[in-house]
């Protein structure tokens, strides 16, 4: 059985979801999984016909357990960790973060006046017990012109997010509608997370 704790550690680098945590009230510590793992063991690449909610949840899966690995390798306090992993899906195809500003060009060309998914993988990982869960939104975008486009690749914003854009910055323009989470789409569910941090015994 999970002992109750007041803190947990969040395995991401996203500002993001630290942001998102603190609105909730969550106290973390970083695990900086990169000093001990190297990128490379963490395959985020999709496999030929794996589906977006595979490639998600597989990847979230992933992480967390090389976060688990990290937690014992430096013989850290025992803590529930939490991981999660956004991605863009429009049209059965993955929209990742863009490698320049071409790929992101053309990601925001594909999703003008067009209806996508956002899916967030969350996973909170014990020693004992895990806990996970996937939600799904849908956001839909109004017609963008190739000036409105070129001209928000030019602020660098889309660069580190997948789909090339952030819904909770200058792209909030763009978005007619939104169904589902809107902090699952900016990257971490905070209904969900709250729920699972429970089950693992976070005092919130």
């Amino acid at each position: 059985m999970q002992q109750p704790s007041d803190i947990i550690y969040l395995a991401s680098n996203s500002p993001r979801r630290r942001e998102l945590l603190k609105q909730i009230g969550v106290q973390y510590e970083l695990l900086l999984m990169r000093e001990l793992a190297p990128r490379a063991d963490i395959d985020e690449s999709p496999r030929p016909d794996e589906t977006p909610h595979a490639y998600v949840e597989r990847v979230v899966r992933l992480k967390a357990d090389i976060a688990l690995k990290v937690m014992r390798e430096r013989k850290l306090k025992p803590r529930p960790i939490l991981t999660a992993d956004t991605t863009v899906t429009f049209d059965g195809a993955i929209l990742g973060k863009p490698a320049d500003r071409d790929e992101a060009m053309s990601m925001l060309k594909r999703l003008s006046g067009e209806t996508h998914q956002v899916l967030t993988a969350v996973m909170v990982t014990s020693a004992e017990e895990t806990f996970r869960t996937l939600t799904t939104s849908l956001v839909t975008f109004s017609a963008i012109s190739e000036d409105e486009i070129r001209w928000y690749v030019d602020t660098g914003e889309p660069m580190d997010k997948a789909g090339a854009y952030g819904v909770q910055g200058r792209a909030a323009k763009f978005i007619a509608k939104l169904s589902g989470s809107y902090s699952g789409v900016v990257g971490l569910p905070l209904f969900e997370t709250a729920g699972l941090l429970r089950q693992a015994g976070v005092q919130l």
